[in-house]
């Protein structure tokens, strides 16, 4: 798998994020954490960042008999690669066909939209260089 293209699925999210908060953490502690956002059992969560770490998302070193692991990508680069994924295949590439689609399927209020529009003005005055 391409560091660029990390596609995970909603319980494996919810791992990285426990990560992504803790820093690093044993199997137990992502466990505990987790357990706000789903029931997942703890041999569950194991076979899930083990095959994090096989996949090279997440890395791990003895300590004791604890197993403890810590993210090696950022949830920016996670969430880069998926809606990248998410335009490409579902809207054939078009990101406006997204927004729009957002705008008129999601319960969007005046204040996002004065957002979306201020971060469109700003991105729109920067240089393509950059990107």
């Amino acid at each position: 798998m391409s560091r660029d293209d990390i596609q995970l699925s909603a319980a494996q999210l919810d791992v990285m994020r426990a990560l992504w908060e803790l820093g690093e953490a044993s199997t137990s502690r992502v466990v505990e954490r987790v357990a706000a956002r789903r029931n997942l059992a703890y041999t569950t969560v194991a076979t899930m960042l083990s095959r994090l770490e096989k996949r090279g998302v997440v890395s791990s070193r003895q300590e004791g008999r604890d197993k403890i692991y810590r993210p090696l990508v950022t949830e920016a680069r996670v969430r880069n690669s998926m809606v990248s994924a998410l335009v490409s295949r579902l809207f054939r590439g078009d990101p406006a066909a997204l927004v729009s689609h957002l705008v008129r399927h999601e319960d969007i209020g005046e204040d996002e939209l004065a957002r979306v529009r201020e971060l469109l003005s700003r991105e729109g005055g920067a240089d393509d260089a950059d990107e």
